[in-house]
């Protein structure tokens, strides 16, 4: 957590479009399933990230892209919303994206671990 500046633990799990359009369904009133979904936590865990995998691959499969880089961007996008990142506006989404961005540079080790400052909350 040292890139994201903030201490904790995140719990990632993968899982298939049928349990993402359920926790779609029931936190976001969403009926559909996703790429990717967020949830903050309390305490010692900073919150879940839990992945389509089904929904990853097709996502992949479009952009000519390996499943595996594509699910490092969904996990990397799912941990800047735990950390108070949002893309609502246009605005955001640039803070956002460029944040993202940093984070996988860093994950592959291709830029230096720096602290980043969260968002102020809304």
């Amino acid at each position: 957590m040292r890139a994201a500046g903030a201490g904790g633990e995140v719990a990632l799990s993968f899982s298939d479009d049928r349990e993402l359009r359920a926790l779609n369904r029931a936190y976001a009133d969403q009926d559909h399933a996703t790429d990717v979904l967020s949830f903050t936590q309390a305490g010692p865990l900073l919150g879940d990230v839990v992945i389509s995998v089904e929904t990853a691959r097709r996502q992949a499969d479009a952009g000519g892209r390996e499943l595996r880089g594509e699910l490092v961007h969904l996990a990397v996008h799912g941990l800047a919303h735990l950390l108070g990142f949002d893309h609502a506006t246009k605005a955001d989404e640039r803070v956002m994206f460029g944040y993202e961005t940093k984070l996988r540079l860093q994950a592959h080790g291709r830029a230096a671990v720096r602290p980043v400052r969260r968002p102020r909350p809304r």
